[in-house]
């Protein structure tokens, strides 16, 4: 029914009369993305004493101040540039209806509706599992929850699941990729080893949560269980609609899942997830945010740990209602052994997970072979498109300042993205091809443009010295310091090959010693 059903843009510009399909469309994909509604699930809350957190009205004025003006309104119809404007007006008045939900722990139903826009994955829609659900909220009710957040945040135990990337302070991608890298060139420096990569694809992950269990998983972190039923509350009982140019669909009322869109959900989702760590010491779980990846690092062919460890994720997965997409679901093996044998795949509730010889991880195009052309290949190509765009701007008679910040923004971000990971490793036609765009960009510019090995250079070196100082970060124990007598100096890291001496951190080490 749905073949050929063009992206929601399309979709606005159709000049033909509207048909009975366009009409029921919001109301199916209403439907569809409320699909893992589990109605049996209890609702009901522990009685608790009242939540003693609450917030001054500064701190409220602080936080509507933040607001980007340029932010749709939510299904309130308040807009941020308004409460950005009258903060100081506001404050007050929000202050105490703040506190008031936090001290009944309860959420204003108004504050809870979210009107969906499904957005287009892809350029050609042909199912409606190729939307994406983005919730528009309440901009008030996005203050609320930064203000609990920030709260939140600051309650947790710094040692929380290291491997876990996103919305904390200091990690990036750059981080997780190098980390990979590290944790499996390190281990491919020894004999007779290989490494299994699983590229995990969850089925609408923040959409599965189950606010209950979630609450359990808060209260065990030490969170004021007060502060817990609000969160429940908060996830719960949620009208929603689905909105496609001018037509809406009836309302569903939601009590499973946290919005995409709310400013809580990806912070909840990491907290939900905290406890899917590896069980074996030969294997790691790296996770940015529902982006997951089992690293088995594998001796002597034995497999054991790696196979329980996938089986273990599979039931903790079912245990906690997330859903493994199965058939987007990757593995991916590094085997440099001159002798390689026949690598037995792996089941995932009976199917084969499919083995690829490249994977885009968190951005980046990884291969089998750990090299990196197919990457340079793609943003080279990426780039060189938006050159045309630089030269249609110099002919249109824009300054070099503004020609060069332009190239900073699209066309060095793309070069240098991740580059602390993967540039280390490059061949030297690799890094001819990408400093190819950047000279042909500096003659469109007219001025100098750093040159990428410069850029790779200082971002290793910043980036080190952050891991220095933040003895929460899971690479921090690879810096270790010399005697006293050589202040300054890091032990070098062990390496036998030029992939792992070649490496980030390895390069890090080397350029701190040389500073020194």
């Amino acid at each position: 029914m749905w073949q050929g059903l063009q992206s929601i843009t399309d979709y606005r510009k159709k000049s033909s009369p509207v048909t009975d399909q366009d009409v029921l469309l919001p109301g199916r994909l209403n439907y569809f993305f409320a699909r893992f509604e589990d109605n049996t699930v209890p609702l009901t809350r522990p009685a608790t004493k009242t939540c003693g957190l609450s917030f001054t009205a500064a701190e409220v004025s602080k936080t509507f101040k933040r607001v980007n003006p340029r932010k749709a309104a939510g299904p309130d119809g308040i807009p941020s540039r308004a409460l950005r404007a009258c903060a100081d007006q506001l404050a007050g008045v929000f202050t105490d209806i703040f506190n008031q939900s936090l001290y009944q722990s309860a959420v204003p139903t108004c504050f809870k509706r979210a009107t969906i826009v499904p957005v287009p994955k892809k350029a050609k829609v042909t199912e409606l599992n190729d939307y994406r659900p983005v919730a528009l909220t309440s901009v008030i009710m996005k203050c609320f929850e930064r203000l609990v957040k920030d709260h939140i945040t600051s309650t947790l135990p710094d040692t929380l699941d290291p491997l876990q990337f996103s919305y904390r302070p200091n990690r990036s991608t750059d981080d997780a990729i190098s980390t990979t890298l590290h944790t499996a060139l390190t281990h491919l420096d020894k004999r007779n080893t290989y490494v299994r990569m699983l590229f995990i694809d969850y089925s609408s992950a923040f959409n599965t949560i189950v606010p209950s269990k979630l609450v359990i998983k808060l209260e065990t972190l030490g969170l004021d269980p007060a502060l817990c039923n609000w969160v429940l509350d908060f996830l719960t009982g949620r009208p929603q609609v689905v909105r496609v140019g001018n037509n809406i669909s009836s309302p569903l009322i939601l009590n499973t899942g946290a919005p995409q869109g709310c400013v809580l959900s990806p912070l909840l989702y990491s907290l939900f997830t905290h406890d899917c760590v590896a069980t074996h010491a030969s294997n790691s779980i790296i996770k940015f945010a529902d982006d997951t990846t089992v690293v088995g690092l594998i001796t002597n062919n034995d497999e054991t740990a790696y196979r329980e460890e996938v089986r273990a994720l599979g039931v903790w997965c079912q245990e906690n209602n997330l859903t493994l997409n199965v058939n987007k679901t990757k593995e991916m093996i590094v085997d440099f052994r001159k002798q390689q044998r026949e690598h037995p795949p792996i089941h995932i509730d009976g199917t084969v997970v499919e083995r690829v010889a490249s994977f885009k991880f968190l951005g980046i195009h990884i291969t089998d072979k750990l090299n990196w052309s197919t990457h340079t290949d793609s943003i080279v190509k990426k780039a060189q498109q938006r050159l045309f765009n630089l030269r249609r701007l110099k002919k249109f008679g824009l300054s070099p300042k503004a020609l060069t910040n332009f190239y900073r923004c699209t066309i060095e971000s793309i070069l240098a993205g991740c580059i602390t990971a993967w540039y280390g490793n490059c061949t030297a036609l690799n890094r001819k091809a990408l400093q190819r765009v950047v000279r042909s960009a500096q003659r469109i510019t007219g001025g100098k443009l750093p040159a990428l090995q410069d850029t790779y250079t200082t971002r290793c070196h910043r980036k080190a010295i952050k891991i220095i100082k933040d003895i929460n970060h899971p690479s921090q124990c690879l810096f270790t310091p010399l005697s006293s007598r050589r202040r300054g100096q890091y032990r070098c890291i062990k390496a036998g090959t030029e992939r792992l001496k070649n490496s980030f951190y390895l390069k890090a080490i080397r350029l701190l010693n040389s500073h020194h």
